[in-house]
């Protein structure tokens, strides 16, 4: 159904233009389903006194109050929708104020349009919470092909690595028996990406530089790398997803790819949620054999982020001091994704 957004201000009687008239029932037994990033169903029970009266519905739609929440976003919208009285349940939809994976308080009354064009409304229904879905596939298919027009040219590529503080790697050694664990990944990226928060993994740089085909000298994880030969990590017995494309208010733009082993969890839960590239075939990170010879290849114009989803084990590869800069501004820990850029945005939720 069409929802039509207004602006409402003051009380109950200026909103309304209450007239002495038997009331309106009031909605209860709110209930919400077929909840996406963008869109949900509502229904509601209600007396059946005074029903044929009904001509409008007012739903109050609130993003639940978060301290933490991205000071420099513009002030949401009041998000009073007036409806058409249709059956219910109801589809409420709108990119332009729902969020994905976020958390909304809803409301909703019962209204009668009176000839003057004003509403005789019932009391407003008990206040239930929700929170909107993760991105779907179809919407990460749609950020992919966002991300496959910017990919660039594929150079050639030999390791995969990983740049951290000496401690990380005593730590490991000490305390995990030689191998790094997968952890939780943060929240940087895309609002509605289905892995942050979720998928387990371990985060690797594949990225060289134009001129050497090596990894960068510089960092902002840490002066110590661990570098593996890739068909370790990247091989026909892995499989290959797309997990993310965003920026942070800069010119580079950012893509994260997951790698897991073929039925391990990680393969499982990107499965169901994630799309799946051709290793040997796609426009960001590909391994294909030539001459009995793996050889790799990554995208020139994005930053690869490679989630690997297993443990790894420091003796497959090397641990050495990097002799370049920490740059502290390439961290992309937490880092919040523009949503005014028109590359990386999809036109769902904000």
């Amino acid at each position: 159904e069409q929802i039509m957004l207004v602006f409402c201000a003051g009380n109950k009687s200026q909103d309304s233009g209450i007239a002495e008239m038997e009331e309106l029932p009031v909605p209860h037994n709110i209930k919400i389903s077929n909840i996406t990033c963008d869109s949900f169903k509502i229904s509601w029970d209600m007396d059946s006194k005074s029903k044929d009266r009904i001509t409008h519905y007012f739903i109050d739609l609130n993003k639940k109050e978060n301290k933490n929440s991205n000071k420099f976003k513009h002030k949401d919208v009041p998000t009073k929708l007036v409806a058409k009285a249709v059956p219910l349940p109801m589809t409420v939809r709108g990119h332009w104020f729902l969020s994905p994976r976020t958390e909304y308080t809803v409301a909703v009354q019962t209204a009668s349009k009176q000839v003057d064009g004003d509403y005789v409304v019932s009391e407003w229904s008990e206040i239930i919470e929700f929170c909107t879905a993760d991105y779907s596939k179809v919407h990460l298919t749609q950020l992919l092909e966002k991300a496959e027009v910017i990919a660039g040219r594929m150079l050639k590529l030999s390791v995969f690595y990983r740049n951290q503080h000496k401690e990380y790697f005593d730590y490991i050694r000490e305390h995990h028996g030689n191998a790094m664990q997968p952890s939780v990944k943060d929240n940087s990226g895309s609002h509605g990406s289905p892995i942050s928060g979720k998928l387990e993994g371990i985060f690797f740089s594949c990225n060289t530089e134009f001129n050497t085909g090596k990894p960068p000298q510089d960092s902002p994880y840490g002066r110590y790398r661990f570098e593996i030969a890739a068909e370790k990590l990247f091989n026909p017995n892995t499989n290959l997803y797309f997990g993310d494309f965003y920026c942070m208010y800069t010119a580079y733009h950012y893509v994260i790819l997951v790698i897991a082993p073929v039925g391990s969890p990680g393969d499982e839960f990107c499965k169901q949620r994630l799309p799946q590239l051709n290793i040997k075939d796609n426009k960001f990170l590909t391994c294909d054999e030539e001459d009995g010879v793996m050889v790799y290849h990554h995208a020139q114009d994005v930053i690869l982020e490679v989630i690997y989803t297993d443990p790894v084990d420091l003796s497959l590869g090397t641990v050495a001091e990097i002799t370049g800069h920490q740059l502290m501004s390439l961290s992309t820990a937490n880092a919040k994704k523009d949503p005014s850029c028109k590359t990386c945005n999809i036109s769902v939720g904000r």
